[in-house]
């Protein structure tokens, strides 16, 4: 079973958590003057390399709580955890 280290419960196996995509994505400052090209960007263009990629996760069934994570996609294998806004 796949184990991923929560940065604030320590390590619990996958079934606990939620993938919430790629992390770090700019937001809009001002969704009403957005334009639709700009909103199909944000909300369904996302990258999906090889190797390593910056992701968000959510530790749904422990405390609920978003945070960010590098891991291959190759190999699946988790470099690093790391809480929102620490890099």
């Amino acid at each position: 079973m796949l184990v991923i280290h929560c940065p604030y419960c320590g390590p619990r196996p996958e079934p606990e958590f939620a993938h919430g995509g790629q992390a770090h994505i700019a937001r809009p400052q001002d969704p009403t003057t957005t334009t639709e090209d700009d909103l199909l960007q944000f909300l369904y263009l996302r990258e999906n390399p090889r190797g390593l990629f910056r992701e968000r996760w959510r530790h749904a069934r422990g405390c609920g709580r978003f945070f960010n994570a590098i891991r291959d996609t190759t190999t699946d294998f988790f470099v690093t955890t790391y809480k929102v806004g620490e890099r």
